[in-house]
């Protein structure tokens, strides 16, 4: 059993149900070994990067291990790839789990667990690994979209921070019935509604319906020419997120390119700041990924010219 330090603060991924599950289960690690709540901080790619890594002992879930968290006291709980070997830090890593299925097993060696615990944290590895041959895939990424539609801390707060509280929750019956009449509509709109950005990507249009589960149906059944598929949402902050999807590894390496992260296939990054509305992300995606030759730069804001000075320059 590893010896864990009280850290001062969990981090956690503000994007997905496998950042819910993984920080919540940490949060109760942490009160069982510590009889401390630690506070939890959650964040996008993009701010976590950014952020100054300043405490003494932290635990951090479902980001991918880089030098910078490799400090005495920390521990990196996480399964996205990483080619920083740890020297100070523990680094919990594997691949083949889940962040959420990786903290679960921590928990279980310290007396935590129960059969609502395993029965989440198992659809959240299937809906996180995309494991499509499960039998609870479906219902997995119903479970999935809850954090897509409501938010990270919006859901949090609905179940009281209680984990036990998101099985067999009332708003599952509304993923549902978008999954059995959003999805189809919604497919069938985007196949015929895909811009190109470069000759191998796509901006895929959507309108109604999973956006992960239809953007991957379109890969799936190569409804369409291009290798990576780009969608776009604008959060009520104003701030345009860039999902990225591919089946050959592309996606991650795409977004890269804005500063962002996640898995081979399944990828995401913030849009400048600058950057308010849809249209404008588009030209900027345009800009990044097929650069005219002129080197113009179709915003006039600081900003928005040095993160285009800084992705040309990797």
């Amino acid at each position: 059993m590893m010896s864990l330090s009280r850290p001062e603060v969990i981090f956690t991924h503000e994007s997905d149900l496998d950042g819910l599950v993984a920080g919540l289960l940490l949060q109760k690690l942490a009160k069982k070994l510590f009889n401390k709540t630690i506070p939890l901080e959650a964040y996008h790619y993009n701010y976590w990067k950014q952020r100054d890594l300043r405490e003494r002992a932290a635990w951090v879930t479902d980001f991918a291990f880089e030098a910078r968290m490799d400090q005495p006291e920390w521990v990196v709980i996480d399964h996205h790839t990483t080619e920083t070997p740890p020297k100070n830090a523990a680094l919990i890593h594997d691949i083949n789990k889940s962040a959420g299925l990786l903290c679960y097993e921590l928990c279980r060696e310290n007396g935590i667990a129960s059969p609502a615990l395993d029965r989440l944290v198992h659809l959240n590895n299937v809906s996180d690994l995309f494991l499509e041959n499960d039998p609870d895939f479906v219902i997995a990424t119903d479970y999935a979209n809850l954090v897509k539609i409501y938010q990270f801390w919006n859901l949090h707060t609905l179940i009281g921070g209680e984990l036990e509280n998101l099985i067999n929750h009332p708003l599952l019956e509304v993923m549902a019935v978008k999954r059995r009449i959003e999805d189809p509509l919604g497919f069938e709109w985007s196949r015929k509604n895909i811009a190109e950005i470069s000759p191998t990507i796509g901006l895929v249009d959507t309108i109604v319906g999973n956006t992960n589960i239809i953007v991957h149906q379109l890969l799936e059944r190569k409804a369409t020419k291009y290798d990576v598929l780009i969608t776009l949402f604008k959060r009520a902050n104003n701030l345009v997120i860039a999902s990225f999807r591919s089946r050959n590894g592309e996606a991650l390496k795409v977004a890269e390119k804005f500063q962002g992260g996640g898995h081979a296939n399944a990828a995401g990054a913030l849009m400048p700041k600058s950057i308010r509305n849809i249209s404008d992300a588009m030209d900027y995606l345009r800009q990044v990924l097929a650069p005219k030759t002129n080197g113009t730069v179709p915003f006039n804001d600081m900003e928005s010219l040095f993160a285009s000075i800084e992705v040309k320059s990797k």
